[in-house]
């Protein structure tokens, strides 16, 4: 099978380093990697025609004759941030200075096709736990956000929102409930293909997600393990890169299973003082925080507020990865809204 031959070009060397190890690392065996760092050769290179699926080049080498090649995509890396399409949908335009993780997924998400991501050894699904140690912490509101980022970067999503009283809907534009009888049939009696048995009822927005429950968990008889056993299943079904749980704040047996059976768990929370409490609490019940697996977020974030968590008095048992800054939309966001907030892009990222 022919190696797929992928160029960068650019005169600083350190820029392109990681990004060469980040194409090395998840194309090893597929790809001729060829890094061009001197703009001699590389104007005596393309002086002749050449064949390539990626060109990865730098704003200063660019110019609109290298269209006369047969290159699959080409991705210029800009000095400063532009939006906006070319005329020529092969040529993307990216910030150059956006981090090397970002780029990577934004180069082979818009090169999936060239680079075969369909018929190649699929990536093992993911379970991201999303929950916090209080309410109000915005914790819906972070998992719906990190869904519809994880989606603009070409990633599978499917969202359940596990709560036993479901109110997630609200941010959707179909809020209604699922009414099959049959699938809360399946629900009181799960088999082991139960994600198979009710996959008819999910719903596509900006991602898929299985729609809210008709009441609460104890008024249908259903038990909280049901939203375990529904992610175990549709995991198994490899039709998702990521099944993203929005879990409720109760911690219990069936929510510490849910711990378990993660391979990512996000805990949300704010740099108040008694939800700063709350989640030190929540960490000195659970196993492993220090590991790659826990994703600790503070949602709300307001740098002119008091901020608990680099607070003296605090006794911190864990380590904020990122914030999410504060918005006074936030209430009257969409997804695709949610999308857009930088804070929400970063800890999307965090993830992958």
């Amino acid at each position: 099978m022919r190696r797929l031959r992928i160029i960068i070009a650019d005169t600083d060397e350190n820029y392109m380093l990681p990004l060469q190890q980040k194409f090395a690392e998840e194309f090893f065996e597929k790809i001729d990697l060829e890094i061009i760092s001197d703009e001699k050769y590389f104007r005596e290179l393309f002086s002749i025609p050449q064949k390539a699926e990626i060109l990865i080049i730098s704003e200063e080498l660019y110019d609109q004759s290298l269209s006369r090649h047969n290159i699959s995509n080409v991705f210029v890396m800009m000095e400063q941030y532009e939006e906006g399409n070319t005329d020529d949908l092969s040529i993307h335009r990216l910030f150059k200075y956006t981090s090397i993780r970002e780029l990577f997924n934004e180069i082979t998400g818009k090169s999936s096709e060239v680079l075969n991501l369909k018929d190649g050894v699929k990536k093992e699904p993911e379970i991201v736990l999303i929950c916090s140690a209080s309410g109000g912490t915005g914790k819906t509101t972070v998992a719906l956000g990190i869904s519809s980022c994880l989606t603009k970067l070409y990633k599978k999503v499917l969202y359940i929102g596990a709560d036993r009283l479901q109110t997630f809907q609200r941010m959707l534009d179909n809020p209604s409930t699922i009414a099959a009888a049959d699938v809360y049939s399946k629900l009181a009696n799960p088999g082991r293909s139960l994600y198979e048995d009710i996959k008819h009822v999910i719903r596509k927005e900006e991602f898929s997600y299985l729609p809210p429950f008709k009441a609460a968990l104890m008024s249908l008889g259903l038990k909280y393990s049901i939203y375990e056993k529904i992610a175990h299943s549709a995991k198994k079904s490899r039709d998702y890169d990521y099944i993203v749980i929005d879990a409720d704040v109760t911690f219990d047996e069936d929510k510490a299973q849910l711990f378990n059976i993660a391979d990512k768990v996000v805990v949300v929370t704010e740099q108040t003082a008694a939800s700063v409490f709350a989640t030190n609490l929540l960490v000195s019940n659970i196993n492993g925080v220090s590991s790659e697996k826990y994703i600790f977020v503070c949602n709300n974030f307001d740098k002119e507020k008091y901020n608990a968590l680099i607070s003296p008095n605090s006794s911190m048992k864990f380590t904020v990865n990122d914030y999410i800054e504060n918005y006074n939309e936030y209430d009257g966001m969409k997804c695709n809204d949610l999308a857009k907030v930088n804070g929400m892009q970063k800890a999307a990222f965090l993830i992958l």
